[in-house]
């Protein structure tokens, strides 16, 4: 059975606590992507120029020819843009995260000396800052494994992070499956980082951005001035400095290129940016590594079983008995396009229910059937299924006095005579009394009113039932 594989749900209404250090209320990760020298260029063997995130607008690649302009903008980042972040950046002791192209940190001694002696984290961007959309998958591996070793050699150590920007559809599976990254960043999903399995592998993913970024100076529309990525920045730490102080801490990814906030108009609104956030209490500046390493031992994965990822027989075994007496309707939720989202008990609940709402009145009216009366005969016996044994205890249904039981069973008699079919309620949302309040208001309604009102406290019933479960 094919499965949708995006996870639209991610950690839903209940974000985890990341528990920064210092109980930090927001972790902020600055970026800083070193591209020049890694990008299409025929002199690296390129079929054509760059095109992609410079100060020229409407840039076009040039086949087979090299584009001094566009070259001349990349080497501004390395041999001005980068200097003046470093210049920055070391002054302020904010640590700092590389992205380094492989065949651009080799072109780049001087730099790469410099990262090393800052102690920032150098993690890899891939072997050239290419597109790798329309790559084939043994390509791309290759070029990962590429990647490392080149990076390895330069930097004097294997990179234990990977963000490869512009990536394919493979990209974040080969990544993982390579085995040795304690981090990827190419997804854009959540503002926590969180595990990804891959196969045997439990990967962390610590998601990017693209809008807390400087590539936005190269965009349209976009940035104009270092004011406007101030302002952006500014807004986005306020909004999750509050998040963090009602007691959901999240982190904040920002994205930087040498040879676009390098420029002096455009630096001076980071600048204003880090002054600001500096400013602030629990605010912990962190590398990714650094965040990952926190990830990895306070929330650290454990592997559960999944309702997307059961075989057909699992699933009617778990969930067969949520509808009372039916397990058909499992049987055909089972069909149904399921995926991350389903992983929980309202996703669970929202298959089953689907299943049980577009089924027949005569279906349905068999589901109504099934239902034991509140307080009969099967419940005396001790007949009843596990769950509704609990529910009707919930309510206080299995201690009752004689005349409350005749009470019920009088009423049970003049329901189902008029109905056909057994009077259902959810007892977990009730007490004794307004059972009973609910059993005469509705003796009251037409068959079909009272139809729709019996299947919506079927729906209600099988909630619970889907919520005390461990999913």
């Amino acid at each position: 059975m094919t499965r949708y594989p995006r996870d639209l749900r991610g950690y839903g209404r209940t974000p985890p606590d990341p528990q920064w250090p210092g109980k930090a209320r927001v972790a902020i990760s600055m970026v800083l992507n070193f591209e020049e020298g890694g990008e299409n260029n025929i002199l690296h063997g390129d079929a054509a120029s760059e095109a992609f995130l410079s100060d020229i607008a409407g840039a076009a690649q040039w086949p087979g020819q090299r584009h001094w302009n566009m070259e001349s903008i990349y080497e501004y980042g390395a041999r001005a843009g980068f200097w003046r972040l470093h210049r920055l950046f070391t002054r302020l002791n904010v640590p700092l995260t590389i992205y380094g192209v492989a065949t651009a940190l080799a072109r780049a001694p001087e730099q790469v000396a410099a990262m090393k002696e800052a102690g920032w984290e150098i993690a890899s961007h891939g072997l050239k800052w290419v597109e790798h959309k329309d790559m084939a998958e043994d390509e791309e591996r290759r070029q990962i494994a590429e990647a490392i070793r080149l990076h390895t050699e330069v930097v004097g150590e294997r990179p234990r992070g990977w963000y490869t920007g512009r990536c394919s559809a493979n990209t974040v599976r080969l990544t993982a499956e390579e085995g040795g990254f304690d981090w990827i960043s190419d997804t854009y999903d959540d503002d926590l980082p969180y595990w990804l399995e891959v196969g045997a592998r439990d990967q962390l993913v610590i998601p990017y951005t693209l809008e807390a970024n400087d590539m936005r100076f190269a965009t349209a529309p976009g940035y104009i001035e270092g004011e406007q990525f101030f302002q952006y920045l500014k807004d986005s730490f306020d909004t999750l400095y509050a998040e963090g102080m009602d007691g959901a801490p999240k982190m904040f990814s920002v994205g930087l290129h040498n040879r676009l906030i390098g420029r002096p108009g455009k630096v001076a609104g980071l600048k204003r940016f880090l002054d600001y956030a500096l400013s602030h209490e629990g605010v912990w500046f962190a590398t990714r590594g650094e965040i990952a390493a926190h990830w990895a031992a306070t929330h650290p994965h454990t592997r559960r079983e999944r309702p997307s990822q059961m075989n057909r027989d699992r699933f009617v075994e778990v969930f067969g008995g949520i509808y009372e007496h039916s397990p058909w309707i499992a049987e055909r939720a089972f069909e149904l396009e399921l995926g991350p989202a389903h992983d929980s008990h309202e996703g669970v609940a929202s298959a089953l229910v689907r299943i049980f709402r577009s089924a027949s009145e005569a279906e349905r009216l068999g589901v109504l059937t099934a239902h034991p009366d509140l307080a009969g005969k099967l419940a005396q016996a001790k007949r009843l299924t596990a769950e509704s044994t609990s529910e009707q205890a919930s309510a206080g249904l299995d201690a009752l006095t004689d005349e409350e039981r005749a009470t019920f069973e009088a009423l049970n008699a003049a329901y189902t005579e008029k109905f056909g079919f057994p009077f259902i309620i959810a007892v977990k949302d009730n007490t004794k009394a307004s059972i009973l309040h609910a059993f005469r208001r509705r003796l009251d309604q037409g068959r079909e009113t009272e139809f729709r009102e019996a299947c919506k406290q079927v729906e209600r019933i099988a909630w619970h039932r889907l919520n005390a479960m461990d999913l």
